[in-house]
């Protein structure tokens, strides 16, 4: 039997429950805590000042008596040239381990799917880290997603933001 769960969008009440969820991300990564940069301050400002994302948040029990935190998603809108639409994207989902396998992750995207269809959005995308063999074979499985081959992703960091001014044009 499925205990019960549900999700709701976060608040900036659940500040210290983002970190927190954050933070066994990071670990199930296997990523160093000293790695998350992120703090109450910048969630805060970030996610529920400047709405740069939204997070959804699953706790045990119902939403009369919610108790212990299961799990977050954690998306934003991007924008399709092709498709002249938007798009979701999916930058973190995370389950704590006690409670996988119980349907949280389908619950996630069903409530993403839902965000989705409301800002009439083109798709839906996520990365996942190619070692991560239990949720690939969840995506591909059980939610139907297609791998995106011919893609890699690329990133700059605040460094290489920075080092990008040597090919401004303009004198500001």
């Amino acid at each position: 039997m499925v205990p019960p769960f549900h999700i709701r969008p976060a608040t900036a009440d659940d500040m210290d429950t983002i970190l927190k969820l954050i933070i066994g991300l990071a670990t199930y990564e296997n990523e160093p805590e000293s790695t998350v940069k992120a703090t109450p301050a910048l969630l805060r400002e970030n996610i529920f000042e400047k709405h740069y994302a939204h997070t959804l948040l699953a706790f045990e029990g119902t939403p009369d008596a919610p108790g212990t935190p299961l799990g977050m998603a954690l998306y934003f809108f991007n924008y399709s040239t092709w498709t002249g639409r938007p798009g979701l994207y999916l930058e973190d989902l995370f389950v704590v381990p006690e409670a996988r396998n119980v349907g949280i992750g389908k619950a996630f995207f069903a409530e993403l799917g839902k965000v989705a269809q409301a800002k009439n959005c083109a798709r839906l995308d996520w990365s996942v880290l190619t070692w991560n063999e239990p949720s690939i074979a969840f995506y591909e499985k059980v939610l139907g997603a297609k791998r995106m081959d011919g893609w890699m992703g690329m990133r700059l960091d605040e460094r290489g933001i920075t080092e990008l001014e040597k090919f401004s044009t303009s004198n500001e």
